[in-house]
């Protein structure tokens, strides 16, 4: 599969699962629970939406890449190895942004909003899967362009080449 690597899926798994297990602390004069990163939710919910929207992302051109052999069209199949291109670099964004923002929020955290540091481990976690991810996602969009050329060549090929008609009948 080009373009979902296990890795790609497990990281995702892991960011958005740390974060949803053990992402929420309160204080201990509190019963309502923040995001550990700064208490700003925003950087929670950033990081559950992108490990989730990856890991469909990643079933959604397994799919495709299960179904590739099928598409007998060189264009067709430039189309879908270009929009793998597209996706791939889009994510690899995302998760620099996402990385950014919660090493970010870590380091804006204070002692006191979690003094007994509970869900430090999985804040940590997301982090670095997080930065892992970018270069996941950097190299599946290495390896479409891999693909690209390999189709851009093909297709160069039937144009110079185009089938001879059988000499059997």
């Amino acid at each position: 599969c080009v373009s979902c690597l296990s890795p790609c899926q497990v990281f995702s798994i892991v960011v958005f699962g740390s974060i949803v297990n053990e992402g929420y602390v309160n204080r201990l004069d509190e019963t309502q629970e923040h995001c550990i990163f700064n208490r700003n939710r925003n950087a929670c919910n950033y990081g559950i939406t992108v490990g989730v929207l990856a890991f469909l992302s990643c079933l959604l051109y397994l799919a495709l890449d299960a179904y590739f052999p099928q598409i007998s069209s060189v264009k067709d199949r430039k189309k879908a190895v270009l929009s793998d291109i597209g996706v791939s670099a889009f994510w690899a964004f995302l998760w620099f942004v996402g990385f950014c923002f919660l090493t970010n929020q870590w380091q804006a955290s204070k002692e006191e909003d979690n003094p007994l540091n509970e869900g430090g481990d999985a804040a940590r976690a997301a982090i670095t899967f997080s930065f892992f991810s970018i270069f996941t996602w950097g190299f599946l969009t290495f390896l479409a362009f891999r693909r690209l050329r390999d189709i851009t060549f093909q297709e160069e090929y039937n144009t110079l080449f185009p089938t001879s008609p059988s000499l059997l009948p």
